[in-house]
């Protein structure tokens, strides 16, 4: 491709690009909108202040974007130097420069150096032409974002900052090295991709009630987890001094209680005067308790029941034991409700990341890519 024809986009191209990317990320619509830590200034500046409100420079708690840009080699060849062709759009190497910056500011990593520099930018790059790719599809599709839901959108971020007017947002962003002729094109452009992604990705999902039945009835041991039951519990103790005798009496002893149960004599009752736990004294009552908070045989022997049943006389290494169940938790009703909600948002979620992981695979094989590194 000859130099001519390769088009660079002006006008908050290369300034306040990742700024914006944080504030509006591209993700479906609805989602919220937050501040980077690396923008320590927003929301904060009335004005550009005077220095010493500027965050200590070690070590950085974040990374304000003046100190970054700063960093950034500003010379014409540098901002010219193309190192990507991306159908007829270039990327410049101080495009590259910037997200690097910001991307060491956001994650607090330390300057990278030799091939763990080298994989990071490759990476970055390959982020910074997938959001042109998608750029370009936006415009193919004519997408056009309106001035009114700009306004919007401008509102919100100005909101976000606190800023009351426009005039004060004006200075924030100065203070960060902005204008707002750049925050409102990058604006536009993130808002136009986010459309885009929409139409070809979220609207084209949908998640049924059988593949949320399905994900339930194969996961429900785990979602029960943090359900409590309660139980009564009586506990037969060998005596330590016969034995395997002891054991045999112990066993005697627990089935004799367990033909009380069968008459039809009260759990709790038998358990004050039989059962040798501490929990004779409330009627054998355990209380509320969460999977996990029992051994995991005894807990197994009491879930196998149905409320208000009593078990056979159970063997563990202390003793004989004997448990009722008296409630246990379902997940029905409400709890029920809020938790196919939760499926069909974690399968949504799965089917979004495999859907646009996909449409950026089918759109990048289409396009014309010139690495020039």
């Amino acid at each position: 491709m000859s130099a001519p024809s390769v088009r660079r986009r002006a006008g908050g191209a290369r300034v306040g690009g990742f700024l914006l990317l944080a504030l509006l990320p591209l993700v479906t619509a609805g989602c919220s909108m937050s501040i980077p830590s690396w923008v320590p200034l927003l929301g904060r500046a009335k004005a550009p202040g005077p220095a010493a409100e500027a965050p200590k420079p070690a070590p950085p708690a974040s990374a304000p974007i003046l100190s970054s840009r700063a960093q950034l080699e500003v010379s014409p060849d540098v901002l010219d130097r193309v190192i990507c062709v991306v159908n007829n759009d270039a990327i410049t190497q101080y495009e590259l420069d910037e997200a690097e910056l910001y991307y060491l500011a956001e994650t607090r990593e330390p300057m990278r150096d030799g091939e763990a520099r080298k994989t990071l930018r490759g990476r970055l790059l390959q982020n910074l032409i997938e959001n042109r790719i998608q750029l370009q599809q936006a415009e193919r599709d004519k997408v056009v974002i309106e001035d009114a839901e700009l306004a919007e959108n401008i509102a919100d971020i100005m909101k976000k900052l606190k800023a009351k007017d426009e005039k004060e947002f004006e200075e924030i962003i100065k203070v960060q090295g902005l204008t707002m002729e750049g925050v409102r094109k990058r604006l536009r452009e993130q808002l136009m991709v986010q459309r885009v992604i929409r139409r070809k990705v979220a609207l084209r999902i949908s998640v049924t009630e059988q593949e949320i039945d399905k994900y339930l009835a194969e996961n429900r041991e785990k979602l029960e987890t943090g359900l409590t039951f309660a139980a009564r519990h009586i506990l037969v103790l060998p005596d330590p001094t016969k034995g395997e005798e002891g054991w045999l009496e112990a066993s005697r002893k627990a089935d004799e209680i367990y033909a009380h149960l069968l008459e039809g004599q009260d759990f709790i009752d038998l358990a004050t005067k039989y059962s040798a736990d501490a929990s004779a004294k409330d009627g054998g009552s355990l209380g509320k308790l969460k999977k996990g908070e029992l051994a995991a045989d005894i807990e197994e022997a009491i879930l196998r029941l149905k409320p208000a049943e009593a078990s056979t006389p159970f063997r563990s290494q202390v003793g004989y034991h004997l448990f009722r169940l008296e409630s246990r938790e379902a997940l029905t009703g409400e709890a029920l409700i809020q938790v196919r909600g939760q499926i069909r948002d974690i399968l949504y979620r799965q089917k979004y990341d495999v859907r646009l992981k996909d449409w950026l695979v089918e759109i990048k094989q289409r396009a014309i890519i010139d690495i020039r590194m």
